[in-house]
This record gives C-alpha cells, sequence and structure tokens, in this order.
C-alpha cells in the first residue's frame, strides 16, 4: 500500500514532533470548547467559574495557546466537575 503525504512526513521525528505539540494544543482547546458547550455556559460564565477572563478563555479554546499549565487546567476540570488526567504515550 501506497504511504500517504502526511504518513512520508511522520517519518521524520522532527516533523512528527512539531505536528504531536501542535496537535495537542490543539485537542486541549477543543476539549474546553466542547465542555464548554455541553454545559451551556458561555466563556464569561466559565471565566467567572475559573477565575480568569473571557479573553484566556477564549485563548485557551482557538488550539494556538502554548502555555497551559496544570493549575488552569485542574480550575478548569473542576467548573466542569471533571477530573484532569495527565498522560504520556507513543
Amino acid at each position: 500500500m501506497k504511504k500517504t503525504i502526511f504518513e512520508k512526513e511522520m517519518e521524520d521525528p522532527k516533523f512528527k514532533a512539531i505536528y504531536d505539540e501542535i496537535s495537542a494544543q490543539i485537542d486541549i482547546g477543543e476539549q474546553i470548547a466542547e465542555l464548554r458547550h455541553r454545559s451551556k455556559l458561555t466563556q464569561l460564565q466559565l471565566a467567572k467559574k475559573v477565575k480568569t477572563s473571557r479573553t484566556a478563555i477564549a485563548r485557551y479554546e482557538s488550539g494556538e495557546y502554548e502555555s497551559f499549565n496544570i493549575k488552569t487546567l485542574t480550575r478548569i476540570a473542576r467548573a466542569f466537575r471533571k477530573n484532569l488526567k495527565i498522560s504520556f504515550s507513543s
């Protein structure tokens, strides 16, 4: 079976590392947005629960935010009555 361009690129360790990092950032933002929508909360309502600003929530959900920290993610998880789980995988 012929490999796709993406599959070939993923064989390059540098490409894969960058892809994995960006993918993780987008995934975290998507999860926050999805939980917020399911909970029928606005960004402002979530921000108040997390004790941050609406613009911070918008940044987190954007998929471009790079500076997540465990403390902030834990506060977000608690706002949704969820547990934060962080793992390493290959």
